[in-house]
This record gives C-alpha cells, structure tokens and sequence, in this order.
C-alpha cells in the first residue's frame, strides 16, 4: 500500500490528532494497518485504500506532505495539521498559497457590504495577492467573482468533497476557479457532505493557508466568526472593517474583534494592503 493511499484512508476515518503520535512512529501503512486490526466493528477491513483512492483520484488530487505542492504554512496546525488535502489545481497551490488573503464574512451580507467585499477583493487581487473564499453565499462568493473580473486567481476551500459545490448552486463558481488558474481545496474525498463541525474544520484550514484574514461584516456568533478566530490562533494579521452606524448590528463582530483589539481596522482598500 502507497504512503498516499493509506494517509487517504486514515483521513477518511479519522482526525489527524487521533494517529499523529502513531505516525510520528510507524509508516502510514503500518498505522493504517494497526487500525484495521485493532478495529472490532469490521468497518475499517472492509475498506480498499487504493481503490478508494483510484476512484476519487478521478475528481481531485490526493496531496500529502512528501509532495512539493504541499503547502509550509500547514505545519502552523500542530497535531490538527491535515494528513493531507483533496486539491482540484495542485499544481497552483504553492504559488496561490504564497500570498494568500481571506476575504470573507456574513452569508445573508447587506448590500453594502457585498460592494465593499468586491471593493476589497478586487483590489487585493490587482495588488497581486491570492483572494481566498469558502464559496458560500454572501461575502465569500462576491470576492471570488471581484477577483476574477480583476484576472486574479483566487483559492477555494470547501467544507465537503470536491465532486461538488457547496452550496450546489455554485458549482460554475467553482468551476471557474480552476478554469482561471486557482485552485480548489477540502479535507474531505469526494462524496463527503458539508457539516457543521466540517464547516469549523475547514475555517481552520484557509485560515491557515492565508497570510491574512479580512473580515468584511460579521454578526457576533461563533459560525460568522469561525475563521476570524482561526486566525487569532494561528498568529495570522486580522483586519476588520469598522462597524459605522447603519449596519452595526450586522457588524457585531468586527465590533467586538476591534474593541478587544484583536483585529486591525481598515476603512479602506488602500489601508488593508499597506497593512499587509
């Protein structure tokens, strides 16, 4: 069995914290092997790690570590550090990830802010920086788009496998992501759903492939703000649009992040990429 193969199976089943003393030791196939024989239930033997693999290879990439295209800034996660990436576009990864930004915030976002989330990722992308995105409805969404109008290429990260959008409906955004020279990424194979707790995971994840997060509006609740606190704990720069008046209650938390002084404020484009 191949290192990819059998990393691709224990990424399958289970988190990276769950064998990575096991893996500090052994081969990946020598853990993957330690689980199927210490698994009781007979799900893990019925498993074909390179079939799988063969099969979902057809969608996306399987990148690990030992490959070039991996990204450094990944080693920031410790023992949560993925066993590996489902990557569509792999071979733009290093250079998307270089100089990676997250545009992101609200998904029901006002229409002010949707025109600041173009404003600023249309900028950034004119800068030469990569826009990263989760995809979704709102923010995300207006900043991939904002930066391809501009010719950039932007990085998705997706909380489900890369046989489809998430949500559904965007799957020509998605497409057009790699068709433009960026890239696609999730931790989960093709045919994984989107969850709640894959939504955090994933925040983690751009989080950590980014040299920075730019929060354009954000209410004051733990999922509008999963990859703003990513960001804190990853040491990565934290930018916030200031609240203002008119929409402050959809800006809670970029009020909160800045009152704490967590979060740099940057009114303007101009002022986000001289803090970058």
């Amino acid at each position: 069995m191949s290192d990819r193969a059998a990393l691709a199976a224990l990424g399958a089943h289970f988190v990276p914290a769950q064998v990575a003393a096991d893996l500090a030791r052994y081969s990946p196939s020598e853990v993957w092997q330690q689980r199927v024989r210490f698994d009781h239930t007979g799900r893990l033997a019925q498993y074909r790690p390179e079939h799988e693999l063969s099969n979902a290879s057809l969608s996306s990439r399987f990148v690990i570590p030992a490959d070039p295209q991996w990204p450094a800034r990944l080693a920031d996660l410790g023992p949560d550090c993925p066993l590996g990436l489902w990557v569509r576009g792999h071979d733009q990864l290093p250079a998307l990830t270089t100089s990676a930004v997250v545009v992101t915030g609200n998904r029901a976002a006002s229409a002010e802010a949707t025109d600041h989330a173009r404003t600023f990722a249309g900028a950034i992308a004119e800068a030469g920086h990569t826009v990263a995105a989760s995809l979704a409805y709102g923010i995300d969404a207006a900043a991939h788009e904002a930066a391809a109008l501009m010719g950039g290429r932007t990085l998705a990260v997706l909380p489900r496998g890369l046989d489809r959008a998430h949500p559904h409906t965007h799957a020509a955004l998605l497409s057009s992501v790699t068709e433009n020279g960026g890239a696609a990424v999730s931790l989960y194979p093709p045919g994984t759903e989107a969850s709640s707790a894959r939504l955090k995971a994933s925040a983690a994840l751009i989080a950590a492939l980014a040299r920075a997060v730019l929060l354009i509006e954000a209410l004051d609740h733990p999922e509008a703000l999963h990859t703003a606190e990513a960001a804190l704990t990853l040491n990565r720069t934290l930018l916030a649009v200031p609240a203002g008046d008119r929409h402050r209650l959809r800006r809670e938390g970029n009020a909160r992040l800045l009152a704490e002084h967590a979060a740099l404020p940057y009114p303007d484009p101009a002022r986000a990429l001289a803090l970058l």
